[in-house]
């Protein structure tokens, strides 16, 4: 069985596109996709974009349609990453525009060389992964990048580096997201 997600604004807005049905897999969900891409509305266009833990492709796809020069993505399920290579071939994603990499942000992270302009930070809510996932890619975050958290609890719980200042905040249901910038 598959799902589908929904592309919301840019070069492919309306363009559904399927991930697998695994247990913990959760795309942003639309209202918080929408906030955070308005938020991001100027600081999109050609940014170096990391996607720590990717998943369905929601917050990744969005980016590309909405101009971003470049996207990491990083997704360990081996059946997700069929999926997500299958949507960036149905889009005429090139390869200088997106990497994929079928491992554990944990794995990849020390091997990227790479700069981001921009972070998005949304594991699975049962693995606890902020925290360590944060500090690991805090050296790759540019000075001034943005980070955006996504989480299931309040976002002052999750220790997050000293040098992430947050400066938005929403809430949909049991969802809680903040954007972050990274100051010297």
């Amino acid at each position: 069985m598959k799902n589908q997600l929904r592309i919301i604004g840019g070069e492919w807005k309306r363009r559904q596109l399927p991930f697998a049905s695994i247990d913990g897999l959760r795309p942003t969900p639309d209202r918080v996709r929408e906030t955070l891409f308005n938020w991001l509305m100027w600081d999109v266009q050609n940014a170096d974009v990391l996607d720590l833990c990717t998943g369905s492709g929601a917050l990744s796809f969005e980016a590309l349609s909405r101009g971003a020069k470049s996207v990491v993505m990083i997704e360990p399920d081996r059946n997700q990453v069929q999926f997500l290579t299958q949507n960036l071939e149905l889009l005429r994603v090139t390869k200088s525009q997106a990497q994929l990499k079928a491992s554990t942000a944990q794995q990849v992270l020390p091997t990227l060389k790479q700069q981001f302009d921009l972070v998005f930070l949304d594991p699975p809510y049962s693995l606890d992964l902020w925290q360590d996932l944060a500090a690991s890619a805090d050296p790759l975050i540019k000075d001034q990048g943005l980070i955006y958290v996504e989480a299931d609890r309040d976002l002052s719980q999750l220790n997050l580096p000293a040098s992430w200042e947050q400066i938005k905040e929403t809430k949909a249901g049991t969802v809680r997201a903040g954007l972050y910038k990274k100051s010297a």
